[in-house]
């Protein structure tokens, strides 16, 4: 077993944190209804100019054409060097939950007319699937799409839409078969300003502030034909499939965010002195430190094997699921430990308790730590009856 990354892949990396570090810094406050639109865009067309919006695309639309493990590695290697991780998070997520599924499942046109701007950092987009009462139960949507001739009428709510207010494309997920299971939702791709779809105002969460989240409201909402992405009745494998991406890729913000903050709890434990000594020379604090980094590196390896079976092809339901709760979970644990380390400081603003804050969406995005678990012990057949040999 070989767990170096290529050289190339290593100098890719560490440049990538460098800029992270240099350029991506966000505000000191995110106050969501003075919501900087024109930094945040500012940030995003570096962020493309740099390879980050666009990473996984086939070079001929702009795109570098990097495979799931090196993809995980540079999204570590992002949220290692930006402090913002939100903004990080809103970067994979329009990469894997909305590029991704326009490769997989676009039609030429649709590549022609979205992948260049999409990859470029000249254009956002978001995936609306999520609504106010189905989150995980994705085949119940209320959204519905019914056909009207030459163009299709969306009706809904969506909620929780990752990158609403700044996003020039969404794909919408509709049922056009009420009841009609796996095959009766279909994907839309709508522009942003068209009529009858209306953005709301961002939320304020407790975590992942730089990444601006809102709800989406259709109101007879019309889209032509050829606007349905991947085929009628094909929605539920569009999530899927950037589902497959998401899972895995995005959370190597989280491993990036959980090493930057057990470097500076290190640094910390040896600046911090308590009764004429480092409290890292305490053995409490000296035990809590090795902890933490047992943690981040158990779940490390768990993405980074999720990420190469995705590379190879592999069915990775059960790498992927275990590694976004070993993740989220780690990324938790580790937030709660450096405030802890930090005493009275860890409550004040800091990355201790900014990762801690940034950490609990984690445990819910991409499927929460409860349908992941189910669909791991599904795919283990766990409590299903073996067959009769005959």
């Amino acid at each position: 077993m070989n767990f170096d990354l290529p050289p190339e892949t290593e100098a890719m990396c560490a440049a990538v944190t460098a800029f992270a570090r240099r350029d991506l810094g966000g505000p000191k406050s995110y106050d969501p209804e003075s919501f900087d639109h024109d930094d945040f865009r500012r940030r995003w067309r570096l962020a493309g100019r740099q390879g980050l919006v666009g990473a996984t695309a086939p070079s001929p639309y702009g795109g570098s054409g990097l495979d799931a493990l090196t993809a995980t590695a540079l999204m570590e290697a992002l949220g290692k060097g930006c402090t913002d991780t939100g903004f990080a998070f809103s970067v994979a997520a329009h990469l894997f939950a909305s590029v991704m599924p326009i490769v997989e499942f676009g039609t030429g046109e649709q590549h022609r007319q979205w992948l260049s701007g999409l990859t470029s950092g000249e254009l956002i987009a978001a995936h609306a699937i999520t609504e106010p009462n189905a989150g995980s139960d994705i085949l119940h949507l209320a959204a519905r799409a019914e056909c009207g001739g030459d163009h299709w009428i969306l009706n809904g709510v969506k909620a929780f839409t990752t990158n609403a207010p700044v996003a020039d494309v969404f794909i919408i997920q509709a049922a056009t078969e009420p009841g009609g299971g796996y095959f009766g939702l279909t994907a839309f791709l709508v522009p942003a300003g068209t009529p009858g779809l209306q953005v709301g105002a961002p939320h304020d969460k407790v975590g992942l502030r730089g990444s601006p989240t809102a709800d989406v409201h259709l109101t007879d909402c019309r889209i032509p034909l050829d606007g349905v992405l991947g085929g009628v009745g094909a929605g539920a494998s569009v999530f899927a499939g950037s589902m497959k991406w998401e899972r895995t890729c995005l959370f190597g913000v989280y491993l990036g965010a959980m090493r930057r903050v057990v470097d500076s709890t290190i640094e910390f434990a040896g600046e911090r002195t308590q009764f004429g000594s480092p409290i890292g020379e305490f053995q409490s604090v000296a035990h809590r430190i090795v902890d933490m980094v047992a943690t981040l590196e158990t779940a490390r390896l768990l993405l980074m094997f999720a990420a190469w079976e995705l590379s190879r092809g592999a069915d990775a339901a059960v790498s992927s699921g275990l590694a976004k709760v070993a993740v989220s979970e780690a990324a938790v644990k580790i937030g709660l430990d450096a405030v802890q380390l930090r005493g009275a400081l860890g409550v004040t603003a800091g990355d201790a308790e900014t990762l801690l804050r940034d950490a609990l969406p984690a445990r819910i995005v991409s499927g929460t730590n409860e349908i992941q678990k189910n669909n791991i012990a599904r795919a283990l057949r766990v409590g299903r009856r073996a067959r009769p040999r005959r």
